[in-house]
């Protein structure tokens, strides 16, 4: 059956039927949208949460990381505390004679100044075959060890050794002798770092290394006018010690016996104001012997020092020292140790103009050293500055590194370290 509507009914119908449309349609819509929302919302909590934790998670362990790190270094820092401390120590024995190996420095559980660090060292050896300190530093759960070795060491380590400056003439050579296959090379060196410290003119030889002063340049310390050098030219890790020439007390205390002028034997320690030996005028030294000159020492043409065979001489020098023209220090038992010169801060100048030969040492931190045309000299020389003129020959005894324990200057230094 066909049923007939009017034609308003129709209309009216169909408009109801459209809004119900739009409205179910609308309703629909806003509620995935609302969905969406809440769904987009705990994404991004999720996610906040995870990176809040990451971040969380990462900021602990770099707080753990870093206290770890502080305590290690903490640890380090008290072992080489510790090692300082005994290497303090082993020197400060050496200021006491005679040397007693019987005791030797040692500490447990030290604490660390201004932290809660703690440090531990020993010392074991002899002085036949060498000491060893073994350093332990101990912050929070973290411990370093550190070990190393010691050994004598005295002023003469270096062939040459100038304070300020050193200057080697056309054809100066420095070699050496009395070295083994193992030892480190010959060195001259200085504590400068200003410009043209070191001076070496045309033909001058180095038959080793040239050492310049802690983090100096060497291509600004060393004026190179055409000389040769074999070794390395290098700065230094530290700055050497050169410590003042002290006068022992008892030659201070005893009475001067005036000045020296002509032939002279000496057999004893003794004092004297001055030396100014007359030409063709011999001082003969017998013995081992101790001299301390308060004022000049000057040998005049053809003067000469004498040291017999089996003798020695330590000088302790007050002024200036000069070797005229065919004036010699003979020291005929050819070892460089057993003539040593120890010169004051008073003294200015040594220089000789002699052209014989001269073994010995010479210390002497704030005085000029100049060795004329000619001269050979075998042994070493500190020097505040010094000067090697034409065609001189200087050579460094190598034996001089073995320091024993009553040398002048002797000091404990560190050699074969290592961490643990």
């Amino acid at each position: 059956m066909i049923r007939c509507y009017p034609v308003g009914v129709l209309i009216f119908y169909g408009y109801r039927n459209r809004s119900c449309r739009k409205q179910i349609l609308f309703t629909s819509s806003h509620s995935k949208r609302r969905g969406s929302a809440i769904t987009l919302a705990l994404i991004a909590t999720v996610l906040l949460l995870l990176t809040g934790s990451g971040l969380l998670s990462l900021g602990l362990s770099a707080r753990i990381l870093s206290i770890r790190s502080t305590s290690d270094i903490t640890a380090r820092c008290a072992a080489d505390a510790g090692l300082t401390q005994a290497l303090f120590e082993m020197n400060e024995k050496l200021k006491i004679s005679p040397w007693d190996g019987g005791s030797l420095p040692e500490a447990f559980n030290e604490s660390l100044i201004n932290c809660d660090a703690t440090y531990s060292y020993t010392v074991t050896g002899n002085l036949i075959s060498g000491y060893s300190i073994e350093s332990t530093g101990t912050s929070g759960q973290n411990t370093r060890k550190i070990t190393c070795n010691l050994r004598l060491q005295g002023p003469f380590e270096a062939a040459i050794f100038a304070q300020e400056s050193i200057e080697l003439k056309n054809s100066a050579t420095v070699s050496w002798y009395n070295y083994s296959s193992n030892d480190k090379p010959l060195e001259i060196g200085t504590n400068s770092i200003l410009p043209d410290s070191v001076i070496l003119k045309n033909s001058a030889y180095v038959n080793g290394d040239i050492v310049i002063g802690l983090d100096g340049d060497p291509d600004d310390v060393i004026k190179d006018l055409g000389a040769t050098i074999t070794g390395e030219t290098r700065a230094s890790t530290e700055e050497f010690p050169l410590p003042a020439v002290t006068v022992p007390d008892i030659l201070l205390s005893i009475p001067s016996n005036g000045t020296i002028k002509n032939d002279t034997l000496i057999s004893s320690d003794a004092k004297y104001d001055s030396i100014d030996l007359k030409n063709n005028k011999t001082i003969t030294i017998e013995g081992d012997v101790v001299l301390y000159v308060t004022g000049d020492v000057t040998l005049n043409n053809s003067a000469e020092l004498l040291i017999e065979d089996g003798a020695s001489l330590i000088l302790y020098l007050g002024g200036n020292l000069e070797s005229k023209n065919s004036s010699s220090f003979n020291n005929e038992t050819q070892d460089p140790k057993n003539f040593q010169i120890y010169s004051l801060d008073s003294s200015e100048s040594i220089r000789f103009k002699n052209s014989s030969d001269f073994y010995g040492v010479i210390y002497a931190p704030e005085t000029e050293v100049i060795i004329d045309n000619s001269a050979d000299i075998y042994g070493s020389v500190v020097a505040k500055k010094f000067e090697q003129n034409n065609s001189s020959d200087f050579n460094y005894d190598a034996s001089l590194r073995d320091a024993v324990w009553d040398d002048a200057f002797v000091r404990f230094a560190i050699t074969k370290w290592c961490e643990e």
